[in-house]
């Protein structure tokens, strides 16, 4: 089973920063997209950001600019540099990676436990 640890959560004034780690365990899986998502109280988990084993990225409209998201294959982590924060980014973020076992094995996506990020206005 892949295990995804993420840390880097906390409280922070709006227009500070905070930068997000997950570490992506199981290293004998094979490891394809990795990103964020992230869920707020009474709303829909949305997408954030990811990063293909490639290095193409893909950001959600209400972040591009702000944030970055950046990915070590040799540590399996994908990072989160997130600036400029805004109190609608308030939420848990959750860490995701889309994995299997080997090539006789379908892509499966994991999820972490999930942070909280928290912009005080």
């Amino acid at each position: 089973q892949v295990q995804l640890v993420e840390s880097g959560g906390g409280l922070v004034q709006a227009g500070g920063s905070l930068r997000l780690s997950c570490l992506v365990s199981r290293t004998t899986f094979s490891i394809n997209a990795i990103g964020w998502y992230r869920q707020a109280p009474g709303k829909q988990r949305e997408l954030v950001a990811t990063a293909n084993p490639d290095g193409s990225t893909k950001y959600a409209d209400s972040v591009t600019g702000r944030f970055t998201i950046s990915r070590d294959n040799a540590k399996n982590s994908v990072y989160l540099q997130m600036n400029s924060l805004k109190p609608e980014d308030t939420a848990v973020y959750l860490c995701t990676a889309r994995a299997r076992r080997s090539v006789l094995y379908p892509w499966t996506d994991y999820w972490g436990q999930g942070t909280q990020v928290t912009v005080s206005s």
